[in-house]
Protein backbone atom coordinates (compact mmCIF):
# COMPACT_ATOMS: atom_id res chain seq x y z
CA UNK A 1 0.00 0.00 0.00
CA UNK A 2 1.45 3.32 -0.99
CA UNK A 3 0.84 6.60 0.80
CA UNK A 4 -1.27 9.13 -0.58
CA UNK A 5 0.10 11.52 -2.98
CA UNK A 6 -0.98 14.24 -1.76
CA UNK A 7 0.51 13.55 2.12
CA UNK A 8 4.22 15.27 1.00
CA UNK A 9 2.22 18.06 -0.22
CA UNK A 10 0.33 18.24 3.67
CA UNK A 11 3.85 17.98 5.09
CA UNK A 12 5.95 20.38 2.74
CA UNK A 13 3.11 22.86 3.44
CA UNK A 14 3.55 22.40 7.32
CA UNK A 15 7.05 22.72 6.49
CA UNK A 16 7.21 26.11 4.98
CA UNK A 17 4.50 27.95 7.44
CA UNK A 18 6.19 26.48 10.12
CA UNK A 19 9.69 27.90 8.64
CA UNK A 20 7.46 31.32 7.95
CA UNK A 21 6.30 31.13 11.75
CA UNK A 22 9.72 30.54 13.58
CA UNK A 23 11.35 33.42 11.63
CA UNK A 24 8.94 35.79 12.81
CA UNK A 25 8.64 34.32 16.35
CA UNK A 26 12.82 35.05 16.41
CA UNK A 27 12.37 38.71 15.36
CA UNK A 28 9.28 38.76 17.88
CA UNK A 29 11.92 37.24 20.74
CA UNK A 30 14.84 39.40 19.87
CA UNK A 31 12.99 42.66 19.43
CA UNK A 32 9.79 42.63 21.33
CA UNK A 33 10.10 40.19 24.04
CA UNK A 34 14.09 41.11 25.05
CA UNK A 35 12.84 44.13 27.34
CA UNK A 36 9.86 41.98 28.53
CA UNK A 37 10.61 39.04 29.77
CA UNK A 38 13.36 37.51 32.14
CA UNK A 39 16.40 36.38 30.36
CA UNK A 40 16.00 32.87 31.50
CA UNK A 41 12.17 33.05 30.26
CA UNK A 42 13.82 34.49 26.88
CA UNK A 43 16.26 31.93 26.49
CA UNK A 44 13.18 29.64 27.23
CA UNK A 45 11.72 31.10 24.07
CA UNK A 46 14.73 31.04 22.05
CA UNK A 47 15.41 27.32 22.82
CA UNK A 48 11.76 26.80 21.37
CA UNK A 49 12.57 28.85 18.10
CA UNK A 50 15.81 26.91 17.53
CA UNK A 51 14.10 23.16 18.05
CA UNK A 52 11.24 24.33 15.58
CA UNK A 53 13.75 25.70 13.27
CA UNK A 54 15.88 22.68 13.06
CA UNK A 55 13.01 20.51 13.12
CA UNK A 56 10.72 22.89 10.59
CA UNK A 57 14.06 21.97 8.31
CA UNK A 58 13.90 18.26 8.97
CA UNK A 59 10.19 18.67 7.96
CA UNK A 60 10.98 20.10 4.46
CA UNK A 61 13.25 16.88 4.00
CA UNK A 62 10.79 14.64 4.99
CA UNK A 63 8.29 16.46 2.34
CA UNK A 64 10.67 16.01 -0.86
CA UNK A 65 11.60 12.16 0.56
CA UNK A 66 8.14 11.78 0.65
CA UNK A 67 7.96 12.86 -3.03
CA UNK A 68 10.88 10.98 -4.34
CA UNK A 69 10.23 7.61 -2.47
CA UNK A 70 7.01 7.41 -0.47
CA UNK A 71 7.37 5.13 2.32
CA UNK A 72 5.39 5.02 5.83
CA UNK A 73 8.17 5.43 7.78
CA UNK A 74 8.75 8.74 6.50
CA UNK A 75 5.33 9.93 6.96
CA UNK A 76 5.86 8.71 10.48
CA UNK A 77 8.82 10.73 11.06
CA UNK A 78 7.09 13.77 9.39
CA UNK A 79 3.86 13.41 11.76
CA UNK A 80 6.27 12.79 14.76
CA UNK A 81 8.48 16.36 13.90
CA UNK A 82 5.45 18.14 13.40
CA UNK A 83 3.88 17.11 17.00
CA UNK A 84 7.30 17.29 18.32
CA UNK A 85 6.92 21.02 17.60
CA UNK A 86 3.52 21.59 18.74
CA UNK A 87 4.26 20.00 22.20
CA UNK A 88 7.87 21.27 22.42
CA UNK A 89 8.33 24.32 21.21
CA UNK A 90 4.76 25.31 21.89
CA UNK A 91 4.84 24.66 25.59
CA UNK A 92 7.85 26.21 26.00
CA UNK A 93 6.69 29.60 24.02
CA UNK A 94 3.72 28.89 26.50
CA UNK A 95 5.87 28.66 29.31
CA UNK A 96 7.93 32.04 28.44
CA UNK A 97 5.22 33.98 27.75
CA UNK A 98 2.91 33.46 30.44
CA UNK A 99 5.18 32.03 33.16
CA UNK A 100 2.90 28.75 34.19
CA UNK A 101 4.86 25.97 35.24
CA UNK A 102 3.04 23.42 34.36
CA UNK A 103 3.30 24.23 30.30
CA UNK A 104 6.83 22.34 31.48
CA UNK A 105 5.77 18.82 31.90
CA UNK A 106 4.50 18.51 28.23
CA UNK A 107 8.34 19.83 27.20
CA UNK A 108 9.87 16.52 27.42
CA UNK A 109 6.68 14.75 25.17
CA UNK A 110 7.38 17.09 22.03
CA UNK A 111 11.41 15.85 23.12
CA UNK A 112 10.53 12.27 22.90
CA UNK A 113 8.57 12.91 19.44
CA UNK A 114 11.48 14.56 17.71
CA UNK A 115 13.24 11.16 19.25
CA UNK A 116 10.82 8.91 17.73
CA UNK A 117 10.96 11.49 14.36
CA UNK A 118 14.54 10.91 13.71
CA UNK A 119 14.67 6.84 15.00
CA UNK A 120 11.64 6.49 12.09
CA UNK A 121 13.83 8.49 9.55
CA UNK A 122 16.76 6.34 10.12
CA UNK A 123 14.48 3.46 10.00
CA UNK A 124 13.61 5.16 6.71
CA UNK A 125 17.42 5.42 5.57
CA UNK A 126 18.56 1.86 6.38
CA UNK A 127 15.12 0.48 4.21
CA UNK A 128 15.86 2.70 1.47
CA UNK A 129 19.53 1.29 0.89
Amino acid sequence: MQPSHSLPRIILLFATLSGAVVVALGAFAAHGLKAQLAPYLLDVFKTGVQYQAWHSLALLGCGIWARIMPTKAVLYAALFFAVGILLFSGSLYALALTGIKWFGPITPMGGICFIIGWVALAVAAWRSA
